[in-house]
């Protein structure tokens, strides 16, 4: 697990950011098999949540926020701001998940 902390907002509150060290990104792609693919469609008809999809949607997030930190890290940061998530349609089955921000290093006030 990762010490970067990652924000949505400019900066972090009790800490000043210091230096500006670039933009940092992560990527995922995930995809469904046929059979959560048949399973997920059984729960929209009924109405219900489709836990398989939401597991992999986690799963590639976690996976872009990993990206992403790592990124950061070899800069010698400590926080990540501004961050940003993007999920796209990459075709049938297919869905690209992205976070990007800025590696920031802070220090406490």
């Amino acid at each position: 697990m990762s010490d970067i902390t990652i924000t949505t907002t400019d900066g972090l509150d009790g800490q000043n950011v210091t230096e500006y060290l670039g933009v940092v990104a992560g990527e995922a792609v995930i995809g469904a098999n046929v059979i959560s693919d048949l399973a997920a469609g059984i729960r929209d008809v009924v109405g219900g949540r489709s836990g398989s999809y939401e597991k992999k949607i986690k799963a590639g997030r976690t996976e872009a926020i990993n990206d992403a930190t790592a990124e950061a890290e070899a800069l010698g940061a400590d926080a990540i701001v501004g961050a940003s998530f993007d999920y796209e349609e990459m075709g049938e089955g297919m869905l690209w998940v992205n976070i990007s921000g800025t590696a920031v290093r802070t220090t406490r006030e």
